[in-house]
């Protein structure tokens, strides 16, 4: 498969709005409209109950794996697989259908976990301990993309590029949330 193919391909499966999908199949309120209005798994969680959130948690996990899975059944480098992992990602927050995505963390672990577990592992650690000890999702997810390079450079140095760039357009994603958190307006579990 030519690699701008697979990364178009990449693109389409991050494009899939989990969120949305599911909170229709469950009869519940689009999620774009509710809540915060990101179509992921905690506004779900706020908006819908925690079925609906825990099914967008795993579809968009599974999105982010399958496309890292189709680049490594069709050979692709491991450079390659980063690069599938930054278009996936850029499916979720850009999907071509509206612009109007979530904000990545999910489908990025699911990306991780295939391309490299320790790291993967390094991210959930990472990101279970911001929120044990603060209670805010976005705090923690903000702070593991902004770690996540580090973790990167000392396990897998050769996804450095595409890790950083996906780090940067998840911060750049909770921009809003970087807002809230700063005039003590975030939303706490």
């Amino acid at each position: 498969m030519p690699d701008y193919l697979l990364l178009f391909c990449a693109y389409l499966m991050g494009s899939i709005p989990s969120a949305v999908l599911i909170c229709r199949a469950m009869g519940l309120d689009d999620p774009r409209s509710k809540g915060s209005g990101n179509p992921g798994a905690t506004n779900v969680l706020r908006t819908g109950g925690p079925q609906a959130a825990g099914l967008t948690l795993l579809a968009d996990l599974g999105k982010g794996a399958a496309a890292v899975l189709l680049a490594i059944n069709t050979g692709a480098s491991a450079l390659l697989q980063g690069w599938v992992m930054l278009a996936a990602v850029c499916g979720h927050l850009f999907p071509f259908f509206s612009l109007r995505g979530g904000k990545g963390v999910a489908t990025t672990l699911g990306c991780s976990l295939l391309l490299s577990w320790p790291l993967a592992l390094c991210q959930l650690l990472l990101w279970g301990l911001i929120f044990l000890f603060g209670r805010i999702s976005s705090l923690a997810s903000i702070a593991t993309a902004a770690v996540t390079p580090l973790f990167c450079y000392l396990l897998t140095p050769a996804l450095l590029w595409p890790f950083t760039i996906t780090s940067l357009l998840l911060i750049l994603r909770h921009s809003s949330n970087i807002r809230k958190l700063i005039s003590g307006r975030e939303h706490r579990f």
